[in-house]
């Protein structure tokens, strides 16, 4: 079997080639098919995904049997600012992507995420409930959805949330370099959703990948909590205590995009085929904590 992997350079992406390398992840070991799995890690230097040509000839060249997409443009805010750029990779470079994958009848797993949805409701959102997107990040992976289904009739399409990893940035982090430098730090307490193990993610990706069950999926740490909750337990598990977190409202927090007030993912899809092993979020978290360096 041959994997090709875009974005490999990203937190996701490096879960995915650590748990095929090694054979297990910290839930348990992965399917013996992946034991003699080539895998080819892209990132933007081997080609871009914007570039139709060049990503229908790297992909031919290659010839893979699976390709997993973790490139993305992720910075909420950034796409507000730049959503031409947010457009090209999260929607056109998906498209690039499903059309070499029918081309070569490659599989192909695209990542996408829960701001697809409007955020305004009051249960976790099934895999069948309509999307809404309002900001120009939710939009651009929404349209990317939309190319992947519509190009590709080999295409998963699975949507994560507040998603860490052991490789890159992300909250988990960020929490604890604040914490380290400053003693104390505030987080909006009126977004909620799920906490993600990038580890947990990869998993189940490899789990998907082996089957036809093709369409969309939700795949989060089970559990819901706000950002502020979260934050709190990433202080304790780092050692720091609760009381150095503090809380605010979004509107105090002045971010310029619309972020989804809830979010929660339920993982329907999961359940229903290959079985959903996703860990409580705050397991998930504090084996995480116990195993990065400050």
């Amino acid at each position: 079997m041959k994997i090709l992997i875009t974005g490999a350079e990203g937190q996701l992406g490096n879960e995915l080639k650590t748990i095929i390398k090694s054979g297990k992840s910290e839930i348990g070991e992965i399917s013996p098919v992946y034991k003699d799995a080539s895998v080819i890690p892209a990132d933007v230097g081997d080609f871009d995904i914007t570039d139709a040509a060049a990503t229908r000839s790297f992909i031919i060249k290659v010839n893979p049997d699976l390709i997993i997409n973790c490139a993305a443009m992720t910075n909420v805010d950034g796409c507000e600012t730049a959503r031409d750029a947010a457009f090209n990779v999260n929607a056109n470079g998906v498209r690039n992507l499903a059309v070499s994958a029918k081309a070569t009848g490659a599989k192909l797993v695209h990542i996408s995420t829960d701001y697809v949805f409007a955020g305004d409701g009051d249960r976790p959102y099934c895999e069948w409930d309509t999307i809404s997107p309002q900001s120009a990040y939710g939009a651009s992976k929404a349209l990317g959805e939309k190319y992947a289904l519509a190009f590709s009739d080999k295409t998963f399409i699975v949507r994560t949330s507040w998603l860490y990893g052991y490789v890159g940035k992300n909250f988990v982090k960020t929490v604890r370099r604040v914490l380290k430098e400053k003693g104390r730090i505030t987080v909006v307490n009126d977004q909620r959703g799920n906490p993600t193990n990038a580890n947990d993610l990869a998993h189940h990706l490899l789990k998907i990948a082996l089957t036809d069950d093709y369409g969309i999926y939700h795949c989060t740490g089970e559990g819901i909590c706000s950002w502020y909750d979260f934050a709190r337990k990433i202080a304790v598990y780092s050692g720091y205590g609760e009381d150095c977190v503090f809380p605010c409202t979004s509107d105090e927090y002045k971010s310029p995009t619309k972020r989804p007030a809830y979010s929660a993912l339920d993982n329907m899809a999961l359940r229903c085929t290959v079985g959903n092993e996703m860990r409580d979020w705050e397991t998930a978290l504090k084996e995480y904590i116990s195993k990065v360096k400050d």
